[in-house]
């Protein structure tokens, strides 16, 4: 799998590390399936993490161990975690390559490597992902999903992990994680694309068949949205949160709610046309799905991350760009269907641990290389 440095099979936490805060969460398993055992989360200083760059190590050091001492539920009974690596910092592309076996694959993609990682290859983490047609046609060529992380950027975050009393069973973009907790059972039929609104950036994920294949990340944010409710209504930032979850975008009948409404057009215009942008340059350029033309368009979109508790903000995207848009169940691999909550745990605040709960996923699976 992607950027898996370590290759042992004990089970693990989940450990997402953002800008702003520390998530964790650890699942264990039982005669009835997978329960959640820990969560927790603790607030990061601004400038501990910038644009997921470890500025402050001690800080972050410190932070993580007491996110790991105040755990909710259950004391944590491993030191064992799967460890999320900023999306910012990584390059993915799929590339095709002839068919050709296993052993020949890692030279070969080293060598395409090359022609789109735009770092020189000594400077950065590679890995790769065969990926599983959609169709299976008997293609000439097999199409690989390529990923790099700078090392400089991996390194920081490892030596923190070690300084921080943890053993590292792997690292991962958080796109795989967050596909891994929204995607039921991990696989789609046709593309789907998750949207995942975090407190400091917007992320695009493109998932199809049983791999990525596609993400970017842009700086509209939901702390950006609260700033524009308390700039337009003249309030502070704690008053305009409140207000921005109280109505959203489903309070236009209430003079106040109205207000909160105009104010976050503005920003939310931004965001439909990014949406726009990178799903008409996705599917412009999507000939590794091996689809018909009028099979390529996305037509489902999943919306997570804390920002998606937006009061009304699915009915909105729904109507805008005609699709079908849903919040993702961040418990679509764990917990039986229909079930999106547990104990301690509401389904909103689940929002904001989806990349910690995909994280967490890969920690108790055996079927991972």
């Amino acid at each position: 799998m992607i950027l898996d440095f370590f290759n042992l099979r004990p089970d693990a936490f989940g450990l997402d590390i953002s800008d702003l805060s520390i998530k964790l969460a650890r699942l264990k398993r039982s005669r009835k399936g997978l329960a959640l055992s820990s969560f927790g989360e603790v607030a990061l200083v601004p400038g501990v993490v910038t644009g997921g760059e470890v500025k402050k190590s001690d800080q972050l050091v410190l932070a993580i161990k007491k996110a790991m001492k105040d755990v909710k539920g259950k004391p944590l009974d491993t030191k064992w975690a799967v460890v999320s690596l900023p999306e910012e910092k990584a390059f993915l592309q799929v590339v095709q390559l002839p068919q050709m076996k296993q052993e020949q694959i890692e030279n070969a993609v080293r060598f395409e490597a090359e022609n789109y990682i735009p770092y020189s290859l000594d400077t950065v983490y590679l890995d790769s992902q065969v990926i599983t047609p959609l169709v299976r046609n008997h293609l000439d060529h097999m199409d690989v999903l390529l990923a790099s992380l700078p090392r400089p950027a991996v390194d920081a975050y490892l030596s923190v992990i070690q300084k921080a009393g943890i053993m590292p069973l792997a690292f991962e973009i958080e796109s795989l994680s967050i596909a891994r907790s929204v995607i039921p059972n991990e696989v789609t039929a046709a593309p789907q694309l998750i949207i995942d609104l975090g407190a400091m950036r917007t992320s695009f994920i493109i998932f199809a068949g049983s791999s990525l294949r596609f993400t970017a990340s842009i700086p509209i944010s939901s702390v950006q949205l609260t700033e524009h409710i308390a700039k337009s209504l003249k309030i502070d930032f704690k008053q305009a949160e409140y207000t921005k979850l109280h109505y959203g975008l489903a309070g236009v009948n209430d003079p106040e709610g109205k207000e909160v409404f105009d104010a976050l057009i503005p920003p939310l215009t931004d965001l439909l046309e990014q949406i726009k942008k990178h799903m008409s340059f996705y599917e412009s350029h999507s000939d590794h799905q091996h689809l018909p033309v009028r099979q390529r368009a996305i037509k489902k979109v999943l919306l997570c991350g804390g920002g998606a508790n937006l009061p009304g903000l699915p009915e909105f995207l729904r109507k805008e760009l005609d699709l079908d848009v849903k919040l993702g169940n961040p418990w679509s691999n764990i917990l039986p269907s229909p079930l999106r909550e547990v104990p301690g745990m509401p389904f909103k605040d689940s929002m904001h641990y989806t990349t910690a709960l995909g994280l967490a996923l890969r920690g108790v699976r055996i079927d991972y290389d």
